[in-house]
């Protein structure tokens, strides 16, 4: 039950920042008064306020009233960006980097998603990205064999990799296909990203293929709850998919 409360706390407190009811510099209300809002205990809304910390929504100093710190980050998918680029664009630092790679035979999915034959060799990748040096994403990316060596040889903190592709190689990356959906973090996901296990993660996966449509990569990608959020706004002529900070 306290873990419950803590989290419906921490979403409360999350909406209430991110529609502009706590502005940027402002001070939360003191954990006493947060316990007296919610009847809670002192020690719940502890863990509720390191939450939002940890999520880089408000200051992290301990025995202080917590200061607001984000700014809604948006991006539209239109705009064909990289991660990279969409932070940075943002005035946001970026570092990744790569945890693993591995040439391995491609499961089926990998297979149908790449159009590859069942099997066909191709590179795993395990990567973090990080905003303002907070852990925000963890990228899990099957490549195309016929783009494997040239990814193989990047290097390990290198930027952005489509864009890498880009410049050294032209193979200009043009999305395709988008899959959002939410899941718990499993054991490797909680560590590489600083949560507990069981949290929710926001995931989108992703096919990323040339101009005549050849698939590059099949990407799924989790972001830390209240780091990213995706909308639709829908028109007589479009339906752009953007990638917004934080919203619930």
């Amino acid at each position: 039950m306290g873990t419950i409360r803590y989290l419906e706390i921490a979403e409360a407190l999350r909406t209430a920042i991110l529609s502009g009811e706590y502005a940027v510099g402002a001070q939360l209300p003191s954990e006493s008064d947060l316990a007296a809002r919610w009847s809670a205990s002192r020690g719940t809304v502890r863990q509720a306020v390191a939450t939002l910390a940890a999520e880089g929504l408000i200051g992290s100093r301990q025995g202080a009233r917590r200061i607001v710190l984000r700014h809604e980050r948006r991006h539209s998918f239109g705009e064909l960006n990289s991660f990279a680029q969409w932070a940075e664009g943002l005035g946001q630092e970026v570092t990744s980097r790569f945890l693993t790679r591995v040439r391995r035979p491609a499961t089926a999915e990998e297979a149908e998603r790449l159009a590859l034959a069942p099997g066909t060799e191709i590179l795993s990748v395990l990567r973090l990205r990080l905003l303002d040096g907070e852990p925000t994403m963890v990228e899990r990316t099957a490549f195309a064999d016929w783009v494997a060596a040239a990814v193989e040889a990047m290097p390990q903190d290198v930027r952005s990799v489509m864009d890498r592709l880009a410049n050294d190689s032209g193979i200009v990356a043009h999305y395709g296909e988008h899959l959002i959906d939410a899941l718990s973090a499993g054991s490797e996901d909680a560590r590489l990203l600083g949560v507990r296990r069981g949290s929710p993660l926001l995931r989108q996966r992703h096919v990323s293929a040339t101009a005549t449509g050849r698939p590059i990569e099949w990407t799924d990608d989790r972001y830390r709850a209240g780091s990213v959020t995706f909308s639709v706004s829908n028109s007589a002529v479009a339906t752009p998919l953007e990638r917004r900070t934080g919203e619930g």
